[in-house]
């Protein structure tokens, strides 16, 4: 869906006179249109509005823990949506090192070998593509790399909503005992919240969907 059909797609516009440089363009474009339309088409779903609000309540716990401040639901829920190591960027960064390679690798191939080079190349783009999102968080404090990753962080907003607060609640106890794990000290927090949430304090309809 996000590569083979683009790519088969795309290859009419050669009848039409287009240079393998157009040819790719008009596919990343697609790429792109169809990425966007699919994400946009599932958060309508209620499920997924729901699940939305969890992932918005990682980043606000994420961010919380961060920036130094307390692990508590009345802090959390303070903080942005946004966070700039989030997979939905990833994806974004993706679908960006995909044009370049295929641009420089594979556009003058004949269609069938076009699309059949998207698997032996997936692993080369994913790896580019993780290291660019860990360079530019790891510089994020520089205002040129925000220039840049500004695209992929207004990206976010299709993939997390406003949570309520058993989000945020069910967040903070997932990250907690994580933190404890791995020997972090922890600062300010939410004590119930430490050894877990109680399975009677999350939405029974949320309780199943982890397990689908």
């Amino acid at each position: 869906l996000f590569f083979v059909l683009p790519t088969f797609v795309a290859s009419f516009s050669e009848r039409f006179g287009a240079t393998p440089t157009i040819r790719e363009a008009i596919k990343s474009v697609l790429q792109l249109g169809i990425f966007v339309g699919y994400i946009g088409g599932i958060s309508l779903l209620p499920d997924v509005k729901r699940l939305f609000g969890y992932h918005g309540a990682e980043h606000k716990t994420i961010n919380a823990y961060e920036a130094g401040a307390p692990l508590t639901v009345d802090r959390v829920r303070e903080f942005t949506l946004i966070h700039p190591r989030c997979g939905t960027s990833f994806l974004l960064v993706v679908l960006l090192i995909n044009f370049i390679v295929s641009f420089l690798l594979v556009r003058d191939l004949p269609l069938i070998w076009r699309i059949l080079s998207h698997i032996p190349l997936i692993p080369l783009i994913a790896a580019i593509s993780y290291e660019l999102l860990r360079l530019s968080a790891a510089n994020y404090h520089r205002a040129w790399v925000r220039v840049l990753v500004a695209p992929s962080l207004a990206f976010q907003k299709l993939t997390t909503r406003e949570p309520d607060d058993t989000m945020i609640a069910v967040a903070i106890a997932a990250l907690l005992p994580v933190l404890a794990s791995d020997g972090v000290t922890l600062g300010e927090h939410d004590p119930a919240l430490a050894g877990g949430l109680p399975a009677e304090s999350v939405p029974l309809a949320d309780a199943q969907q982890a397990f689908v």
